[in-house]
């Protein structure tokens, strides 16, 4: 076993090292400096304790959604829908707001039951793909995108339409909620620890899900052989749909915290990617929660580093984008290689 994991180990550094050696020639033919790109994505991620605080607030949502893919990938379901489950969250959350705006009601209390309203509307929302794939026939690959078009364009008819600011509609979203209504944060800093610690006990509950219970192994066994778990006596159906509930409810938990701790508001991206992102971090770790922390931190670092190159490199900030996309390429070929070599070992 031991032999197996080192060998795994050194696969994955290999494929690690081809992104950036193919992310190096790309900067290369542009005339850039690799090494400086790096060094000020690097800078630009823990150069300060600002900037850090920055790379929590990315990687808390990126946590959580990764969190709900892994057990619908473990049910062998690929939930592309995740990037609808998360506006849906955020646009439930700020209908709980909304309705508790003028209410005497503790602010904490609000916050909770608001948070609790995302979760409610994200697991919903999957609940449709789920239902789509378990009677109706859809695969959930179709189904999820379908549900994210529609989630979007729900966004930006509310901001424009319903609850439009007075006066005038504004892409920069409905109007801002007041401070009470807001998570705690560290002072001059954006990130809460709130909601810093909701994202890490929700990996953990995963893993212990996945790892240590009869529920998580009938997950996994129908995601391994969904024919022979019926068989054994596994409500197959149900299983899948328990998958699609709660990866949503974690979906629709990163969308609360965008409303409630980063944006204070609806605004029409409020997703900003994360459920996509999600699923590269996911196929990255190949499925297993313990390496999520890891994995998510270090392409949450990615993305607010990759700030820094328009900045003082004249370079285009989806260059993280494109080392990300490689790197989980690369992952998977050499898994794929690792593999066959071992089978022919």
């Amino acid at each position: 076993m031991l032999k197996g994991r080192l060998g795994s180990f050194i696969f994955q550094l290999i494929a690690l090292a081809l992104a950036f050696g193919v992310v190096s020639l790309i900067l290369i033919s542009v005339g850039a400096s690799p090494l400086d790109a790096y060094k000020n994505m690097f800078v630009g991620s823990v150069g300060s304790v600002r900037k850090f605080a920055e790379v929590l607030v990315s990687f808390v949502p990126l946590l959580l959604v990764t969190a709900g893919l892994l057990i619908t990938f473990s049910s062998g379901l690929w939930n592309i829908g995740v990037e609808g489950q998360i506006v849906l969250g955020a646009i439930s959350t700020t209908w709980v707001f909304r309705y508790f705006i003028d209410s005497t009601l503790p602010p904490a209390l609000i916050i909770s039951l608001a948070i609790l309203g995302g979760m409610l509307g994200g697991a919903l929302w999957a609940s449709l793909a789920g239902i789509l794939k378990t009677f109706g026939g859809v695969n959930e690959i179709f189904g999820g995108l379908g549900l994210n078009f529609v989630s979007t364009a729900l966004t930006i008819y509310l901001i424009f339409g319903p609850w439009k600011r007075p006066g005038v509609a504004s892409m920069s979203g409905t109007v801002p909620f007041p401070d009470s209504f807001s998570l705690p944060q560290l002072p001059d800093l954006r990130i809460s620890m709130w909601s810093l610690g909701i994202a890490l006990l929700a990996i953990v509950i995963i893993y212990f899900i996945l790892q240590g219970t009869y529920f998580g192994l009938k997950i996994k066994a129908v995601g391994k052989n969904f024919r022979a778990a019926y068989l054994l006596g596994i409500p197959t159906w149900q299983y899948s749909l328990y998958s699609f509930l709660i990866c949503g409810a974690l979906a629709g938990a990163a969308g609360a915290i965008q409303v409630a701790a980063v944006y204070h508001r609806l605004i029409p991206s409020i997703s900003s990617g994360y459920g996509y992102l999600g699923l590269m971090v996911a196929m990255l770790i190949n499925y297993q929660a313990i390496w999520a922390v890891p994995v998510a931190l270090f392409f949450a670092a990615l993305n607010i580093g990759s700030i820094q190159l328009p900045i003082l490199m004249k370079l285009d900030s989806s260059l993280s984008g494109v080392l990300q996309g490689t790197l989980v390429l690369f992952v998977l070929i050499v898994e794929g290689a690792r593999q066959k070599f071992m089978k022919k070992a």
